[in-house]
Formats: C-alpha cells, sequence, structure tokens
C-alpha cells in the first residue's frame, strides 16, 4: 500500500511539471518587476503584481523568486485563476517583519485562497517568530501569531522542497483543500517555541506528506476535525510534540477524522509519539479507521498514547466524559524507546470508551527493561508480540 501510495504521488508529481513543461507558460522573474534581493524592501507589492498576471494568464504561468533574501509584509493570494497551472519556484529566502504587531490582524503571512492547481517548490520561509514567542513566555499579552503559510479552499495542489523556519506559529496549514501533495518539506522551529505545529490539517480530504523532517515546539503534525484519507510517510519528528490527531471534541457538533495512516516514520525526543487527543466534554465527533504502522521511537515520553481527558486549564470540562468515539485504530510494527516507565498509555472516554484498538508486533523499552502498558475504558485485542504486554479488553 505505501508503494502505491508513493506511486501514485510521483506520477501526479511528474505529469504536473510535465503539463508546465510543454505548455511553454510565461515567466515572472519578481526581481525583474522591481523586487529587491536586500532583506530590508517590501517585496509585497511585487510578488501581488505577478500573482495576479500569473492568475489572470489563460496558459500556465510561473513565478520565480531567484536566489537572495526578500522582505515581504505580508502576503495574499486568491483565486480562482483563469489556468489550473500556476507553479511558485523559489531559490532564495522570503522574511517576514521581525516586528511581531504588524501581522497582528491577520491569521497568516503567506496565504492562497480558492486556488485550483498550485505549485510551490523550493526556497526558505522565515517567520521572524523569535519575538512573539519571547512575549508568550513572558506570559504578557501577546498576539496570537501567523502561520507561515496556509492554503485555504484550495485543490490540487503540491508543495515540494519548501522550508519554514521560525514560524510565529502554526507553519503550514490546509484548510478545506482537497488532494493536496507535499513532499520534501523541512521545518525548523526551537523546542520551546509556542503553538508551531509543523503540519496542521483540518477539514481537509485526500491530503499526502510524504517524506519530511519536522522539528518544532508542538506537534509536527496535527490532524484536526474534518481531515479524511490522509497518508502520511517517511517522516521525521523531533523535538516536538510528536505526530496527533486532536484535539478533538472542543465543539458539540464536530466533523470527526476517519482514514489516516501515518507509517515508516521516526520520532525522536519527543513529548508524544503517535496521540490521538480529545477534550473531555460532550460532542458528536469521532477518530475512526486509523493506523500507525512501522515507527520508530527513540527516547519518546509518551510513544503511544491516547487521551481522552484534554481540559486546559481545567475549564468548562472537569469531570464530564468525552463525547468523541474513538476506534478501528491499529498500532502494528512499533519499536525503540520511552523515556516514561508507560509507553502505552490509552485513558480513553469513560462515557464512550475507545473499541476495536489493535496492537501487533509492539517492542518497546524503558531503560534496559519492557516498558509499562496502561488502559481505562479501551477494547480490543493484541496479536504477535506485543512488548509491553497488552492491557486491552
Amino acid at each position: 500500500m505505501a508503494f502505491f501510495q508513493t506511486l501514485k504521488f510521483l506520477i501526479f508529481l511528474r505529469l504536473l511539471f510535465l503539463n508546465h513543461a510543454l505548455a511553454n507558460g510565461i515567466t515572472f522573474d519578481i526581481v525583474s518587476l522591481g523586487a529587491k534581493p536586500d532583506g530590508k524592501t517590501d517585496a509585497s507589492f511585487v510578488l501581488q503584481t505577478a500573482w495576479t498576471k500569473a492568475c489572470g494568464s489563460s496558459t500556465p504561468a510561473t513565478i520565480y523568486v531567484p536566489n537572495g533574501t526578500f522582505y515581504v509584509k505580508s502576503g495574499s493570494f486568491n483565486g480562482p485563476c483563469k489556468n489550473n497551472a500556476i507553479t511558485i519556484s523559489i531559490d532564495g529566502t522570503l522574511v517576514a517583519s521581525s516586528d511581531m504587531t504588524v501581522l497582528a490582524n491577520t491569521k497568516a503571512w503567506i496565504w492562497f485562497k480558492n486556488v485550483n492547481g498550485l505549485s510551490i517548490s523550493g526556497g526558505v520561509l522565515d517567520g521572524q517568530g523569535t519575538d512573539l514567542w519571547n512575549c508568550k513566555h513572558s506570559k504578557k499579552s501577546c498576539p496570537d501569531g501567523v502561520t507561515n503559510l496556509q492554503l485555504s479552499n484550495a485543490q490540487n495542489v503540491i508543495i515540494s522542497g519548501l522550508s519554514s523556519v521560525n514560524s510565529q506559529m502554526y507553519n503550514f496549514v490546509v484548510n478545506d483543500c482537497q488532494n493536496v501533495k507535499m513532499q520534501g518539506l523541512k521545518v525548523s522551529d526551537p523546542g520551546n517555541s509556542p503553538n508551531t505545529d509543523g503540519i496542521h490539517v483540518v477539514q481537509s480530504s485526500d491530503v499526502t506528506i510524504l517524506n519530511s523532517n519536522i522539528a518544532t515546539g508542538d506537534d509536527c503534525i496535527s490532524i484536526a476535525s474534518g481531515a479524511s484519507n490522509l497518508w502520511i510517510e517517511g517522516i521525521t519528528c523531533g523535538p516536538g510534540h510528536g505526530i496527533s490527531i486532536g484535539s478533538l471534541g472542543k465543539e458539540v457538533e464536530e466533523n470527526g477524522v476517519k482514514n489516516v495512516t501515518v507509517t515508516s516514520s521516526t520520532l525522536t525526543g519527543t513529548q508524544n509519539g503517535v496521540r490521538i487527543k480529545t477534550w473531555g466534554r460532550p460532542s458528536n465527533g469521532f477518530a475512526r479507521d486509523i493506523h500507525f504502522k512501522h515507527i520508530i521511537m527513540n527516547n519518546v515520553n509518551n510513544p503511544i498514547v491516547i487521551d481522552q481527558n484534554y481540559c486546559p486549564h481545567q475549564q468548562n470540562c472537569p469531570g464530564k466524559g468525552s463525547g468523541v468515539k474513538v476506534s478501528e485504530v491499529t498500532y502494528e510494527d512499533i519499536k525503540g524507546t520511552s523515556a516514561t516507565e508507560i509507553a502505552i498509555n490509552f485513558d480513553c472516554s469513560p462515557t464512550n470508551p475507545c473499541t476495536r484498538l489493535s496492537l501487533k508486533d509492539i517492542k518497546l523499552t524503558y531503560g534496559n527493561q519492557i516498558a509499562q502498558a496502561s488502559c481505562k475504558n479501551a477494547q480490543g485485542s493484541a496479536s504477535d508480540v506485543v512488548k509491553p504486554s497488552s492491557c486491552l479488553v
């Protein structure tokens, strides 16, 4: 299955770039349009001009960002466009303002909306988030922060070889999108940078994330309500909080998460490994048909965890059972070391127990001994070698 998913992505990638090459589309070089690679002169207007030209073209178009550092105050690039083959090719670095107030009234620094057939490749996005992180650490009144790059209501998008560093908040957000392919991404944020999820997927379907290296202060990949048909493979995660589904169930009426596979990945020194997290309060949400397999844990605090009692600040949820239904979750070929004694922790809802959990070929150690497992309201089965011994009923 993993081979065919990867092959499908590579064929899709090849066909997209082949279509661009055969179409002999026009290229808009932002330096030729007036942008200065000095890291100081705002290139926002030039980028917007290039986008307007590319979006308005009836034939495929490329926006080219050459080597150099380009200051971009903000960029919002809207469709629909006249063609479904726009490429943004980046050899240089786009850098945000170091003043955290500049983007205080928006959600994303670089934002693509209502586009179909977009390809972004190479280059670096530097969000300059240090001042905002320091503000949050000092517990002052601070802006929420912005995402480095967000896709909203987009279809048939490829992002490849792009690096995101120092994002104020999330690095990449995929929101209300279909058929998004992300490959060879690199995220680099300090381990203590707050809320800097690597890739956040919400209300989106058919999202593929391959062969990416993510170091961050929050979840390497977070999967939120309404996400379905996700294939995640070849992820190197750490530092960070692991690969998480959730948190789910914040709202009473909420779309669920289904058909998610995370495979062939390595997590090192993370707070969690593979996690499902839900609020401890009523909701009609769900997480089902989830598969974690072929994963290596290196000194991970909580390698396998379901937490259905999430209640930050102990407000509006203490003592309430989570309404989110967790079912059909498989863990297969997960091996390595736990930094804590409890390597498998299923803390499920007392009102909606986890059902049809499956453990197969698990070997997790703590120090020089087999780790422990803890189960609350968790039902399922174990097969092949499972260490620590299964506590599922």
